[in-house]
């Protein structure tokens, strides 16, 4: 499964075009993340830095970084480390951010909208929580339940099972963050057809359905796209901001 998301990504070549909702979740991060009370030199580690958005955000606020950013997909990486050229304090390497091996503490570790691809994802956070030095700070923003409801509801009305992926709720990426912080951000998009709502989930990468879904016939595709239509063709993004400290008494 990993190797197909890493693929998908890697293929990609209009991620920066289509990724809006990236990008903006990025911003609000950045600025979360700018609020935090970090050392000087923060020593920080980016999982699933795609092509750079977070990043971009934080290279003047957080100028005197020592910045490692990672992907599992190499071609990603490569245009992250074209978009942050002129900036030194960055480097890269090519990671599975669901179970680094990395004999490191880090001030940082942040991602944005990275999470949603792991398959563990409690002990994923468990794992990254443990490479946080005593005073460090887990930021991140995840898809939450409720994303892509209306393409969920269009296969629902077409009496259709959707490939979308299951995202957990707000209290469970609590419980996931004991001592932490969980706040709820709502990003929507609004496409002017179903096609072309297809055409940029493949474009940032994210058209991978989840391994038990069976593809649809093209004569039930046709139908769920135009009960997406019918509704707006909007897609919602239910996203997560998390912040939480290496334990549960370093938390936001």
């Amino acid at each position: 499964m990993k190797a197909r998301i890493a693929a998908a990504f890697d293929t990609a070549e209009a991620y920066d075009r289509h990724a809006i909702v990236q990008r903006e979740a990025a911003g609000l991060l950045a600025r979360r993340i700018t609020a935090l009370a970090l050392p000087p030199r923060p020593r920080v580690l980016e999982i699933g830095c795609g092509t750079g958005f977070l990043g971009q955000a934080l290279a003047d606020r957080l100028s005197d970084a020592d910045w490692l950013a990672t992907d599992i997909a190499p071609a990603m990486l490569e245009r992250a480390r074209a978009r942050l050229a002129d900036r030194r304090a960055f480097r890269f390497a090519v990671i599975d951010g669901e179970a680094p091996v990395i004999d490191d503490r880090f001030d940082l570790i942040c991602a944005n909208l990275a999470f949603q691809w792991f398959a563990d994802l409690p002990g994923a956070l468990a794992r990254l929580r443990g490479l946080l030095a005593p005073s460090g700070m887990l930021a991140f923003t995840t898809l939450a339940e409720g994303s892509f409801a209306e393409w969920r509801a269009a296969h629902a009305a077409a009496g259709r099972e959707p490939g979308t992926r299951d995202y957990p709720a707000l209290p469970a990426l609590q419980a996931m963050l004991p001592g932490g912080m969980v706040e709820p951000i709502t990003l929507t998009e609004r496409h002017a057809t179903a096609a072309d709502f297809l055409r940029a989930l493949k474009a940032i990468g994210a058209g991978v359905a989840r391994p038990d879904h069976r593809p649809l016939s093209p004569v039930a595709l046709r139908a769920v796209m135009r009960r997406f239509e019918e509704a707006g063709a909007i897609a919602r993004y239910e996203v997560a901001l998390c912040v939480a400290g290496r334990t549960d008494a370093s938390c936001a």
